[in-house]
């Protein structure tokens, strides 16, 4: 019997990543195709939907050439993505109505705050597991059809299509304009704010709330099952069988199958979940509830969520912007010129504040800047914030659910920067672990995939495929940790209230 794999792409905000898994969960081929992001206004961040599908389809080309000399045999394939960007596009034309609208931009900041005016953020909390907040799909699906020339009566006349990262991958995989599959899963639908966690379909009541016509909206499937076949040439007739949200994606390739188990993965923004099983746990200190994955006819496992906007994000804006560093992997050593942040604190409310906070209002600052703080300190900090944020999910997590986390596995690409894993275990006061393959949203996508075909027979099987790597232990004493967590929570406070109630 000749050899088989499993193909992941994991579509990310910054590049597409394809990888090639074979049975034993071996790495076997790995394409990258770098994703251009587009700002044309403050708090505006765009992707151009053609070059998110080009970035796809150069990613999975450079995966399957690797070393070898023919095109390898793929069992099936499972879809991994940036979850809340939204793209609206022509049914009959495969043409997108304009840019994707992506999950850290706060245009809709005014349409979130005329929605949550006589109910508040809450609004849709119970049904959702969410507040009413800029992150999510739904009010971006409100803007476009509202600022875009002709798409709302384009819209209530059939003609357009929403979805996801991923049914815009699956539908152009599958046909687009010739038959395309119009899905998305349960882990991406409950990023949309339009779900409804308990019936795991859309909400009618909110769908027509925001006035989003309901023809727009994909079939909600589970994230693991034979959805159909792609018909591109080069993956012709493979079964595409996995689509799960990136960061439920890292949960599932982490092995945290068991309610309690917890990863961070730390990307372009930074991802905390917890397996709560298979009961949705409501959130009282400001983290979402949300869905984990669910394997075919399996009932819905669920988690609670800790999101940051900006994490690995915060390097490519020293490097892009300050020009502080020419590449990101720079910013170790640099931070590691100092002996510590130099009383120096980064806030990176770029999009307002995520996760416990949920301030649209908020912005970036640095404070407790003198004349001796030089760029390592900056760098420094910048590696902390991440670690900080991480600290305070951590926090709302142990008091929402009881839990009380012993160690965190971590995956994402900041996962290399030893001076931030271990920063992240004196902040946390527990072992920090990486896995040996980190790239565990992509490896989550392919086992989803791989289950749904039998490619692996059961999760037990895939618990056995996760080895450690690394782990690093706290080494910051007690009364330090909490000193340097009381100024991290001063300096948080110095970005509320920055935007005012009314766009300027």
């Amino acid at each position: 019997m000749s050899e088989s794999f499993v193909l992941a792409i994991d579509q990310g905000t910054t590049g597409t990543t394809a990888l090639l898994l074979d049975r034993a969960g071996t790495l076997r081929g790995r394409g990258y195709a770098e994703l251009p992001q587009h700002f044309p206004r403050p708090g505006w961040v765009e992707h151009d939907g053609g070059e998110i599908w080009t970035s796809v389809l150069q990613a999975v080309r450079r995966a399957l050439k690797g070393p070898r000399t023919r095109q390898p045999a793929l069992a099936a394939i499972g879809v991994t993505n940036q979850r809340e960007t939204t793209v609206v596009w022509d049914r009959f034309t495969g043409e997108p109505v304009g840019n994707a609208i992506v999950w850290q931009d706060t245009r809709t900041d005014q349409i979130c705050r005329d929605l949550s005016a006589d109910a508040g953020r809450d609004r849709f909390r119970a049904s959702t597991g969410l507040p009413l907040a800029t992150y999510f799909s739904g009010p971006k699906v409100v803007w476009i059809l509202d600022n875009i020339p002709g798409a709302r009566a384009r819209a209530e006349a059939g003609e357009l299509l929403f979805g996801t990262i991923d049914t815009w991958i699956i539908w152009n995989l599958t046909g687009g304009v010739d038959g395309g599959l119009h899905i998305t899963d349960v882990t991406n639908a409950s990023r949309t704010l339009l779900m409804d966690l308990a019936t795991l379909d859309w909400a009618p009541d909110i769908v027509a709330a925001l006035g989003i016509p309901a023809s727009m909206l994909p079939e909600i499937r589970s994230s693991s099952e034979v959805y159909g076949e792609a018909r591109l040439a080069f993956v012709a007739g493979v079964p595409v069988a996995g689509d799960l949200g990136d960061q439920q994606a890292g949960l599932f390739g982490q092995s945290c199958f068991d309610a309690g188990d917890a990863k961070n993965t730390y990307g372009t923004g930074n991802f905390l979940l917890l397996n709560t099983g298979t009961e949705p746990v409501r959130s009282d200190h400001g983290l979402v509830t949300t869905v984990g994955y669910k394997l075919g006819d399996a009932p819905a496992v669920y988690a609670l969520e800790g999101s940051i906007a900006i994490a690995g994000a915060l390097v490519q804006w020293l490097r892009d912007n300050l020009r502080l560093i020419d590449s990101a992997a720079e910013v170790e050593e640099l931070a590691r010129s100092v002996d510590d942040n130099g009383g120096c604190y980064f806030v990176p409310a770029f999009s307002g504040l995520f996760a416990p906070y949920w301030r649209d209002d908020a912005r970036g600052v640095i404070v407790g800047l003198t004349r001796f703080v030089e760029g390592g300190h900056i760098a420094r900090a910048t590696l902390e914030a991440t670690a900080f944020q991480g600290r305070e999910m951590v926090d709302a997590m142990e008091a929402d659910s009881g839990v009380t986390l012993h160690e965190l596995r971590v995956g994402g690409g900041m996962v290399k920067n030893e001076l931030l894993m271990q920063f992240q275990a004196d902040i946390l006061g527990i072992p920090i672990i990486r896995p040996s393959l980190t790239e565990t949203t992509a490896i989550g996508a392919a086992y989803a995939a791989g289950l749904a075909v039998g490619f692996w027979p059961s999760t037990e099987v895939l618990r056995a495929k996760w080895v450690e790597d690394k782990r690093w232990l706290p080494q910051m004493d007690e009364a330090t940790r909490e000193r340097e967590l009381a100024q991290w929570k001063k300096a948080v406070t110095r970005t509320f209230d920055w935007v005012d109630a009314e766009p300027v």
